[in-house]
């Protein structure tokens, strides 16, 4: 199929410009401040050409092969979204029941804005297209893989243009592949919600809730081979609870 690549929403499109350290700055500012969003201000909506550069922020992204494997299928119509909020919320009471003991305290963490969030775009991974280039050993995780820098680059545009995401993953797969229609080998990836906020997380809201704590940079890279206390390492993994 041939494609034609859409205008880009930027200023400036030069490859060889070189950046300024202000500008080096504001973007590691950027990375640092991005959030996974969850509380959105009801009721509003996104200007017509902030969606145009969000678009091109995704199709900007690294793509293995060039492949180009996500779809996006924008949630217009209200009914569909009531019914994919519902799969959420069906998934969060599984979610909920596999927790045990924490149980209430999960349920008591706001894990998605589906139905207050400005925008809900669908993410759906397109069948295998046959692409080799870079994946022939590794098809479908190097699909996952460049679908994941594509969010990457819209979750940084969106923070830039002062709009909160979030990427939902609370839901049986089946579920969304008969609520969107999806054919034969297409996978749903998430749900993102994008939209104006009334303010965002001070640090990532897991961290906040005392729910997770990130790595640091010690606990992730090594030279030359791997660091055997990894492999029993879960101080950065282990859910702490939610009041200390």
């Amino acid at each position: 199929m041939p494609r034609t690549a859409i205008p880009p929403c930027v200023a400036s499109t030069d490859p060889n410009r070189r950046f300024t350290v202000a500008e080096r700055e504001a973007v590691q500012s950027l990375m640092q401040v991005r959030r996974d969003m969850r509380h959105f201000s009801a009721g509003t909506q996104i200007a017509d050409d902030v969606r145009a550069r969000l678009q091109s922020a995704l199709l900007a992204a690294p793509s293995v092969g060039l492949m180009q494997p996500l779809r996006v299928l924008r949630i217009t119509a209200p009914a569909l979204r009531d019914r994919l909020a519902a799969a959420v919320d069906a998934e969060r009471m599984r979610t909920a029941q596999a927790m045990g003991s924490r149980a209430a305290e999960f349920l008591a963490l706001k894990v998605e804005g589906v139905r207050e969030c400005a925008e809900l775009w669908a993410l759906v991974l397109a069948p295998d297209d046959g692409t080799l280039f870079g994946r022939r050993t590794l098809a479908s995780e190097m699909a996952w893989c460049s679908a994941g820098a594509a969010v990457q680059n819209l979750w940084l545009a969106a923070r830039a243009e002062n709009l909160g995401l979030g990427w939902v993953s609370l839901f049986e797969p089946v579920d969304l592949r008969r609520l969107l229609a999806l054919p034969e080998g297409a996978a749903p990836l998430g749900l993102l919600c994008i939209g104006p906020v009334d303010r965002f997380y001070e640090t990532p809201m897991l961290i906040q809730q005392q729910w997770r704590q990130a790595r640091p940079v010690s606990a992730v890279f090594t030279e030359n081979g791997w660091d055997p206390s990894w492999n029993t390492d879960t101080s950065a993994i282990t859910e702490q609870p939610l009041h200390g």
